[in-house]
Parts: structure tokens; C-alpha cells; sequence
């Protein structure tokens, strides 16, 4: 990568060019490009390096001054957005494509199960029950009925082990700060057991159902100012008892960017407590219910992932300890020291994502190449059986329980919408349960191919492509790429519907397996994070290129899409391979590397990225933030920041100062043919939660966007 230029010397250049504007943009300066930014530049010796942020300001989204700048922003971006050509006929079919539901495996509890289901234009799914399996199902909780514009969401469920109530959460906006309720199954009437703050809880229903473990987070003031995020702690709570006199159960005094999780025995007597810390470190902590004793810890400190469940007695461990790929372990609890520990499953080629208690039997579920596999096993480790899957593809989902003959897997794939299918343990048969139904989509006409290309250190990273069969490759075909690369996330075979309308007009959709993320264990992992983040980069550029040589596409047909830390990934490809792509679409991004973690709760991420304020992490995080990266005079691609104001995870600011920045030096910043463009939305966050309603109108923003730049018809 060319080295980034003097920092000083780009903002000066920047101060120097921007013309600060207080009033208003009238129609015809909107019309000559974006509006001005002021400037004010903060000068700061980081580690011995001068950096100067000429938009730190923007940071705080309550200022007057960020508003103002953030309306005339939008109000560009419609002006540019809105009159392009077809965009009536995209938001149409993505309409279409986007009723195309969702279903969740059922989960029992008791003689019910319980599984979510969206249809048509619902703005948010459903959970509903079934009495016995073919009972007729009603809905139980339906949060579309808690806000006419769809923006109320229901963030997790959990059924008691007997099903006489689910716990489930709610959020407004996107939010994910949830409030916990408590409903009853059979009369469908919510409890009076009401919780603030149980942002993605984890909850363990003691076996006669008279309450349950859970996480929350502390009320404002309890501790210090910023740290609200964080301190994440395990309560429990007894079904009509008052909430706030609930009894600390573990997380005291610890590390507040720890994350500890609940696990409840069969026969209720263990509580097994996992606690995370970062995303290569878990610690698992055991605590007897009988003895009335505090929790132990049973791993050593070592830097691994455990993760487990009790049965008859015996906890179950997951791990990559000395496995990158991971293994099984069984021991006592009643002497569950590390030395006791015994390996029930060995390590394979394929990657083992997890594995749990169903029927007295070990169900695991396996990813090779990125593709799942499920395989059942005794409790002794002894294999039994694999069980068939439909197609190459993902199980999102699995249902059962250590008492129940059955279980329920939910499976995709890149042509096959939602499925679930019946799994009978004890014969081995499989049977479809409930499927979701594509209108207007023939999975036989689209062909997918696996292709594998060499990186730039030469490790060879698997790509899936997916398009009309019968497409010539010319060498110019339109090409939407993506990747994530990060955090242990494997980007699998999905069905995800609106990437049709990009299929149906002659376009390639390509999926990057990067380094970062999961697909090939830890150790793929670990070569994609901290000081080795640049092969990310480096793995999505090679991709890209792949694509050109291999005649997909060529630079000016190619276009680039992803969110989060995969939004990280775009603003890295962007500023370190400009002359690569003409469209790139950048969601919810981290893009200032060095501020991150200041804001929301990237403090937790610091394991996977580092911090700015470590000497040596600064150095690897400079090298590459995109923020700092940006060239005056350099041309980019078109460049659609997408982000929003309720985000709690990553914070706005990113987009907008890059926004800011890209539009006052680059040669392309002005340009409302090439443009740099910002997109905030409203009543919405991360992502999680957002309404269908909302989600069409951003996805007909960003394909009409990629389609206007790329020549598509």
C-alpha cells in the first residue's frame, strides 16, 4: 500500500480549501455539490505523531452545528438519490422480494414449541406457538402491534423448560436496549415482572419454571458517566418479585468489558457461567444451587474459547484449546477441575460451530469450506451418524432438548429460502416441517460456484459467485462483491432476497471468505485481527482482482457493499485500491481507528482491533484507518455512506467525518456524477430490528446507487 501522506499536510490542505458556511444552502449551491463543512481543526501528538481531525466536532450529534450540517447533507443526498432513472421500478421489486418471510427452528418447552415466522409486508416477525407439533399454531407475542411504523422490535426469546412462559425482549428504534417481559403461554397475558436494560440477554429458567437467571446492565449513575454499556452482571429473578431487589448472582468487581452468559443443568443444581472476554478468550465459572456456594472457575486462563452445557451431571465443553478447529471435552461436576477433563470429540478438517443435548445425544453442527454439516454423536463421543443436509448451505437454526425425541434444524442457502426441517433421533428420518415460499424465484436458474484465488502473502481464500446461468463472461459483466473478514463471523450460503434484483438484471453476486472470520477456525481467525489486519484488506482486494482476471467484471463494472466491521473493510479497500472499483455502498462503518473506541460499546472490540491508545496497536491501527488514508486530489469511487441515528454500537460520527472529508479533498468530492454521498436514517440502528418498511427504502437507496453508477438498465 503507498504510504499516507503527512496528516499535517492534509489538513491544512483541507482547512485551506473548505469554505466555512453558516446559513442556509440555497437550491443552486446544493446543485454545484455538497455543502461546505466548517472546519476546526484539533492538533494531537499521538504517540509521537502529529494528528490533526479537522472534524472532530461532528462527534457530538446533540450539536446545533452537527444538525444543521447533517440536514443540508441529507438534503444533497436526496437531491442526487431520488431522480435517479428505474428507482420506482427497484423499490417495487424489492418489495416484492423483501415479503418473502423468515422462520426460525421451533424450540420446545414442555408440550409446546415456539418459533418465529415473518410474512408479506410485517414489519417485524412473529413469535408464535403450537400446542404438540401438529397443533394449530396462534401468535403469542406481535410487536408489530406496539408501533404503527414497524420500529418496536423483539430482540430475543427464551421459553421456560416447561413452557408455561417466555421471556422475551423489546426495543424502540433499533436501539437493542432492551426491557424484558414475561408472558404467559396458555392465555397469552404478559406478566407484571417487568426489566430495564437487558440488552441481548442471556436467561436460564430453572426446570420448574418459578424463575430464571438473566444479564442486565446498570441504571445511569450507578456507575461512572460512559460506562452504562458495560458492567454486564447476572441476577435472578423470581417470577413476581420486584425486579429492583433482584439478587446479584455473579459479576461484581470484575472487569466491566466482561461478558458473561447463564446455563442451567437439567436437574437444575449447576449454573455454568461463561464468561467472554474478547473474542479469542472465554472463561468458564460453575457454581452448585444446592450447596448455595459462589461460582468457581474451572478453565485456566489460557487464551481459548470454551463454551458448554451440564447433562445428568456432566458438562459438555466446546473448545479450540490446542484445536483450532475446535473439540469436545466431558467431566464431572462434581470435580471439574481442567486435569479431570476428558476428550470425547477430536479435532477435524471441518470446523466444529457447535454442539448441544438433544435426546441423550450430542448433535453438532460442523462448517467445511464454508458450508455446514450436521453429525450426531453419544455422549461418549462415539460418531453415529450424519445427518443429510438438503443442498450445500447453512443451518441458521436448531431446536431440541436433552429430553425430546425430535429436533428441528433451519436451513438456506443462497437459492433456497428458509426451511425447517424434522429430525427423528432415534430412526434418523428427516422431514420438511415449514418452509418459507419464493414467488417469482427459480432456484434452478441460477448457478453458484465456489472458486478459490491466491491472497497477496499467497494463502489461498475461497469465494462463492452466484448468477443467471447462461451469463457470458465477458469481462464487463456488473459485479457487486462482499466480505466482513472479522470477529469470528463465517459468511455462509444465505437467502437474502433482495440480492435478486441485482441477479435479474445480469448482475454477479460475489461472497469473500476472508481471513478474521470463522470458516477455517481459529487460527483463520486470528490471521485477520490485530497487528495481522491488513491480510483482511489484502485477501478482499485479491478477490476483487480475481474477478477482473477470471473476466467477471472489469474496474469500472465493479462495485463493493458491506456493513459494520465489513463497512471497515469498504473504507480500507476505498482508500488503499481507489482505481479498483467505481461504486462502493459503506454501512454502518468504523472508519476513525483511533477515536473507535471512545464511542458506544467499542470498548469490547478492542481485542479484535486494538487500541490507539497502546503504542504499538496505534501504529497498526494508523496504517490503515480509513479516515486518515484519504488523499487529497485522489479520485474514489462513488461512495454511498450509509449509517444511523440510533445506533448503539457503531456511532454515526464515522460516516459523517468521512463523508466530510472525502467531499472536501477528494478530486471526485464535488461531483454529482461520481458522488460521495451521506445517508443517515432515522428510528433505526445497527440493523437488528429495522423494519422491513425502512429496509426497502435503504436497499432501493443503495441499488439504485450501484445501478446508476455501474450503467445498469
Amino acid at each position: 500500500m503507498e504510504e499516507a501522506l503527512n496528516l499535517v499536510l492534509v489538513f491544512c490542505l483541507v482547512y485551506c480549501c473548505v469554505t466555512v458556511v453558516t446559513g442556509e444552502d440555497s437550491p443552486s449551491t446544493l446543485s454545484a455539490g455538497p455543502p461546505s463543512a466548517p472546519q476546526k481543526p484539533i492538533e494531537e501528538v499521538v504517540h509521537g505523531r502529529k494528528i490533526l481531525d479537522p472534524y472532530r466536532w461532528m462527534e457530538d450529534s446533540a450539536n446545533p452545528e452537527t444538525q444543521l450540517w447533517v440536514n443540508r447533507e441529507l438534503a444533497y443526498t436526496r437531491a442526487i438519490l431520488d431522480p435517479l432513472p428505474g428507482r420506482d421500478s427497484l423499490r417495487e421489486r424489492l418489495t416484492q422480494l423483501m415479503s418473502i418471510g423468515t422462520i426460525s427452528a421451533p424450540q420446545p418447552g414442555g408440550r409446546y414449541y415456539f418459533y418465529t415466522r415473518r410474512e408479506g409486508k410485517q414489519n417485524q416477525p412473529v413469535l408464535f406457538v403450537r400446542e404438540g407439533l401438529r397443533g394449530n399454531e396462534r401468535p403469542l407475542v406481535d410487536v408489530n402491534q406496539l408501533a404503527a411504523d414497524g420500529t418496536v422490535a423483539l430482540d430475543w426469546w427464551i421459553p421456560s423448560e416447561q413452557g408455561t412462559y417466555v421471556a422475551y425482549g423489546t426495543s424502540p428504534s433499533g436501539s437493542e436496549i432492551s426491557t424484558l417481559h414475561v408472558i404467559e403461554t396458555r392465555t397469552g397475558n404478559l406478566l407484571p415482572d417487568k426489566i430495564e436494560r437487558t440488552r441481548a440477554a442471556s436467561i436460564a429458567w430453572k426446570p420448574d419454571d418459578s424463575g430464571f437467571f438473566y444479564t442486565r446492565y446498570p441504571q445511569k449513575g450507578t456507575v461512572p458517566p460512559g460506562e452504562e454499556a458495560y458492567h454486564r452482571q447476572i441476577y435472578y429473578h423470581r417470577l413476581g418479585s420486584d425486579p429492583g431487589k433482584d439478587p446479584l448472582i455473579f459479576g461484581k468487581g470484575r472487569d466491566p468489558e466482561d461478558w458473561p452468559n447463564v446455563h442451567i443443568s437439567n436437574d437444575g443444581r449447576w449454573l455454568l457461567i461463561t464468561v467472554e472476554q474478547g473474542y479469542t478468550k472465554t472463561e468458564l465459572y460453575l457454581q452448585d444451587l444446592e450447596a448455595d456456594t459462589g461460582a468457581r472457575r474451572i478453565t485456566e486462563g489460557k487464551n481459548f474459547l470454551y463454551g458448554g452445557e451440564i447433562y445428568n451431571g456432566r458438562i459438555f465443553i466446546t473448545s479450540n484449546e490446542d484445536a483450532p478447529r475446535y473439540r469436545m471435552f466431558s467431566v464431572s461436576a462434581t470435580a471439574p477441575a481442567r486435569a479431570n477433563w476428558k476428550e470425547i470429540i477430536t479435532q477435524s478438517e471441518a470446523v466444529l460451530d457447535s454442539a448441544s443435548v438433544v435426546n441423550g445425544l450430542l448433535l453438532a453442527h460442523y462448517e467445511q469450506n464454508a458450508s455446514s454439516q450436521l453429525k450426531l454423536f453419544t455422549t461418549d463421543g462415539q460418531p453415529l451418524r450424519d445427518l443429510p443436509l438438503p443442498e450445500i448451505g447453512s443451518v441458521y437454526g436448531i431446536g431440541g432438548k436433552w429430553n425430546r425425541k425430535e429436533a428441528f434444524f433451519a436451513f438456506h442457502s443462497f437459492t433456497v429460502p428458509d426451511s425447517v426441517y424434522q429430525v427423528d433421533l432415534a430412526g434418523g428420518g428427516r422431514s420438511l416441517w415449514n418452509k418459507v415460499n419464493a414467488p417469482g424465484i427459480d432456484p434452478a436458474a441460477y448457478e453458484v460456484k465456489q472458486l478459490w484465488f491466491n491472497s497477496k502473502d499467497g494463502t489461498r481464500v475461497p469465494m462463492f459467485v452466484f448468477y443467471r446461468k447462461g451469463l457470458q463472461l465477458n469481462g464487463k459483466n456488473p459485479t457487486l462483491l462482499t466480505g466482513y473478514g472479522g470477529f469470528n463471523v463465517s459468511l455462509t450460503p444465505g437467502f437474502v432476497a433482495d440480492r435478486y434484483v441485482w441477479l435479474e438484471h445480469g448482475g454477479v453476486f460475489a461472497v469473500a471468505n476472508l481471513r478474521g472470520g470463522a470458516e477455517f477456525g481459529e487460527d483463520w481467525h486470528r490471521a485477520g485481527m490485530l497487528e495481522k489486519k491488513q491480510n483482511v484488506f489484502d485477501d478482499f482486494i485479491a478477490a476483487a482482482e480475481f474477478l477482473i482476471t477470471q473476466r467477471y467484471t472489469d474496474t469500472q463494472h465493479l462495485a463493493i457493499r458491506g456493513g459494520s466491521n465489513g463497512g471497515l473493510l469498504m473504507g480500507a479497500a476505498l482508500t488503499q485500491r481507489p482505481d479498483l472499483f467505481r461504486a462502493v455502498v459503506c454501512q454502518v462503518p468504523l472508519l476513525d481507528m483511533l477515536r473507535y473506541q471512545n464511542f458506544q460499546i467499542a470498548k469490547l472490540w478492542i481485542p479484535e482491533y486494538g487500541s490507539a491508545q497502546d503504542a504499538k496497536q496505534f501504529e497498526w491501527l494508523y496504517a490503515y484507518s480509513p479516515y486518515h488514508h484519504v488523499r487529497p486530489g485522489m479520485e474514489y469511487p462513488a461512495t454511498l455512506f450509509m449509517t444511523a441515528d440510533s445506533d448503539t454500537r457503531v456511532d454515526p460520527m464515522h460516516a459523517k467525518k468521512m463523508a466530510a472529508l472525502m467531499q472536501a479533498v477528494a478530486a471526485n468530492g464535488r461531483d454529482r456524477q461520481r458522488p460521495i454521498l451521506l445517508r443517515i436514517d432515522n428510528k433505526a440502528g445497527h440493523g437488528a430490528g429495522k423494519p422491513i418498511a425502512k429496509q426497502i427504502e435503504e436497499l432501493t437507496d443503495a441499488y439504485a446507487f450501484m445501478f446508476w453508477q455501474l450503467g445498469m438498465k
